[in-house]
């Protein structure tokens, strides 16, 4: 009994300093949601405050204005981030689970060849001429998903996990009559969950937080995903300050009453509340799948 007091309270002062450090990664999180519901004066007068002096929700009313552009914003994302996703992990990991192989003699040559792809770009003019003139891609969601299908660091990681599985398991399937496919779907997959989800939560949170490609090719507002909307909306709100300070006579009060600073946390709070809910199911896989490969027996 006196041995598991005295190593519980000799491991207090390492779980004191965890709380302490998990406690300022909330911080910032924390001052984020405060700015988001104090009033613009206060801001300009008394600077950021983890309490608001005044709770204000003149930022979410600017932002959700005209509510159906920002629901359909997040139809559009959700869209884009789970077709993409699916489609990203299928092809990422059918080309890693064909890497891996021993039996495949061209492995070497088409490693080489996927990993020359990430010291070059062909540009963005190429790119835009691809997917407007050849391939007409334009204001579609397809014009979301394709450029961020591939990923070449994420493909080494399934392959380095890949290589881990015994040839064993896919001799005896051989054996057993079992074709390429089959084996993929009935025994790689199944063993590969931790990579697979780890990979899946790094591609989510890309298409997630994708704007650029539809500033290249999305000009209708059916089809602006929430991150580039957000954007639209912060532009805008620049513009109007822009104008009112370029006239002679301002307004301070309606300049000071313009929400700025609080619509840019407000604008981070909707762009990160969901993957917050959605990050604690891949919890338990993520460490797994980014450490996979360090160690080799």
């Amino acid at each position: 009994m006196v041995r598991i007091r005295s190593y519980r309270l000799s491991r207090l002062p390492i779980h004191l300093f965890f709380i302490a450090v998990s406690a300022v990664f909330i911080v910032p999180l924390w001052s984020i949601i405060a700015i988001s519901l104090s009033n613009e004066l206060d801001i300009s007068n008394f600077g950021y405050h983890l309490i608001p002096k005044k709770i204000d929700f003149q930022a979410y009313h600017y932002i959700f204005d005209n509510p159906m552009t920002i629901v359909n914003a997040y139809k559009v994302t959700a869209i884009t981030s789970v077709i993409g996703t699916l489609l990203s992990v299928i092809m990422i990991s059918m080309c890693a689970y064909a890497l891996s192989r021993s039996d495949f003699k061209y492995s070497k040559i088409i490693t080489f060849y996927l990993f020359f792809t990430t010291l070059f770009s062909g540009g963005i003019v190429p790119f835009y001429i691809l997917m407007t003139k050849f391939l007409h891609l334009q204001n579609t969601y397809a014009a979301l998903i394709i450029p961020l299908l591939g990923n070449i660091w994420y493909m080494f990681l399934m392959r380095t996990f890949f290589k881990q599985l015994p040839d064993s398991l896919v001799e005896s399937a051989k054996i057993d009559g079992a074709g390429e496919l089959r084996i993929y779907i009935t025994m790689i997959v199944p063993l590969s969950t931790p990579v697979l989800a780890t990979v899946g939560l790094m591609q989510l949170l890309i298409y997630w937080n994708s704007w650029f490609n539809a500033l290249l090719f999305i000009d209708k507002q059916s089809l602006y995903p929430l991150q580039y909307l957000l954007q639209v909306m912060m532009s805008n709100i620049q513009e109007i300050l822009r104008n009112m300070t370029s006239g002679g006579q301002v307004d301070a009060t309606m300049l000071a009453n313009l929400p700025t600073e609080s619509t840019r946390m407000a604008m981070c709070i909707l762009a990160i509340a969901p993957m917050l809910f959605v990050f604690p199911f891949f919890q338990k896989y993520f460490a797994k799948g980014l450490t996979v490969g360090a160690v080799k027996g």
